[in-house]
This record gives C-alpha cells, structure tokens and sequence, in this order.
C-alpha cells in the first residue's frame, strides 16, 4: 500500500462535503447527464502505479498535475470480502481484490465528466475509511490516479476514453524494500514484525508485480521517464486545446 495521507495537492483543492451513498459503475457515471457537465478540452486521466514503495506519490506531487489518491479505496478491515493471506497472517492488503475498484474508477469517470468529485479519507493504521472530502482539479484537463492498483483499472478507462497514458515505476527492489519499511515504521502503519514480513515479501515478488501492471497495460520506467512523459501528455493536451480553440 502506498501513501493516504490526504494533505491537498498543489493543483487541487479539497473540502469536505457531505456523506454520499456508494459511487455508481463506471459505465453508469458515463451515462448519466451532469448540469454541471464540462464542455471545451475534455479530461483525461494518467493512470501512475508501481510497487509499494516505489515513489509513486512524490512523483506525482513533482508533476504539478492534480492527484486523485487511489489508495483511498482500499476495503475496510471489517469487510468480508477481503482476501487472507495464505499463512493465516490476516488481510492481504496487496491483493487486488483489498481494493474497491469499481468507487475508484466512478470517481476517474467523476473528475473527467465534471472536474469534481467525493472521495474517501481512508487510515491505513485503523484498516477504515474515516470520513470523505470533496477533490476539485480546478479546470485542470489532465490529472494523476496514483495507487499500487491502478494498473487494474487501465482498460476499463482506456475504453471510455478517459486515459492519457499509464505507467509503472520500477526500481531497485532492495532501494524499494528500505524505502517502503522505513516509511511504514515512520508512520506506524502496521505492527513492526507484520511489517518486516511484508516487506521481505513484496521484495521477492517485485518483479513479478512490475510484470504484472506492464501485462495490464502499463509503461515500466524510472522517475525521469516518467517524468518527461507526464510533461509530453501535458504538452500534448495543451497543443490540442490549442487547435479546438
């Protein structure tokens, strides 16, 4: 699991609305008629994914861009539907199915639509979602969903029509395995020996998960590739803007 913490980013602004029921699909949200619907240069979406620990969330607050945090829509820890570790170790929390995936699309398909959407305030530390709060790209046309799932989600953007692009960070695994338990312990996510148990695992599968997210569809690479792709898309965006204008 990457970062939740939910402090603004610098393209964003959030303020908490209130309570709302459960998201629709993506393909109703689609459907569905908005009067506060955006016309001009439509918005799309860079899907940013890697393994836990791998940067995703300090890239995505250099690019400038907005942030949707996808991360927040990981399952409650009181949810029968979570998958258990094989080991009887409790939840697995890297397992795709730890993750709503259908409220994180509805809100991608939200913030194309209209520029604006609700999103969960998920604690990692209390397994729970505790509170929501209202993100706005602030007439931004492009912005970034980061989580460690997003890969999942690729297809069914790409056939809206809502995706950019997608990418995958890759490292070191070992760079990412120090990065990832220091930041844990920092943070007190989980208890320490969970942690260093996780940690041992998700080194070993690293390659697997980057295997895994470029079958699904994203673009492996480093920060700087990352980076100057995000600015191409920009770039990309603001020259098409140019000529409907």
């Amino acid at each position: 699991m990457s970062s939740h913490s939910c402090t603004p980013q610098p393209s964003a602004t959030r303020s908490a609305p209130p309570r709302r029921s459960a998201p629709p699909p993506l393909s109703a949200s689609l459907e569905q008629g908005d009067p506060h619907e955006r016309e001009g240069t439509p918005t799309r979406v860079i899907l940013l994914t890697g393994p836990s620990g791998s940067g995703k969330t300090s890239l995505a607050m250099r690019s400038g861009l907005p942030v949707l945090r996808l991360d927040d829509f990981y399952k409650e820890g009181t949810d029968p539907t979570l998958p258990q570790l094989p080991d009887g170790g409790g939840a697995d929390w890297d397992a795709p199915l730890s993750w709503d995936s259908q409220a994180a699309v509805a809100a991608i398909a939200a913030l194309c639509r209209t520029g604006r959407t609700d999103v969960p305030v998920y604690d990692i530390a209390a397994s729970a979602r505790v509170g929501a709060s209202g993100l706005d790209l602030g007439g931004a046309p492009l912005f970034i969903a980061e989580g460690v799932f997003a890969a999942d989600v690729i297809a069914e953007c790409r056939a809206a029509g809502l995706l950019a692009d997608a990418l995958c960070l890759r490292g070191r695994p070992t760079t990412t395995f120090r990065r990832r338990l220091a930041r844990d312990l920092r943070e007190g996510r989980k208890s320490a020996p969970y942690l260093v148990r996780r940690g041992l695992r998700l080194l070993r599968n690293e390659r697997s998960i980057v295997a895994r997210h470029t079958a699904l569809g994203a673009h492996a690479c480093a920060k700087p590739e990352a980076l100057a792709r995000i600015s191409a898309a920009r770039a990309a965006d603001g020259a098409g803007a140019a000529v409907r204008s």
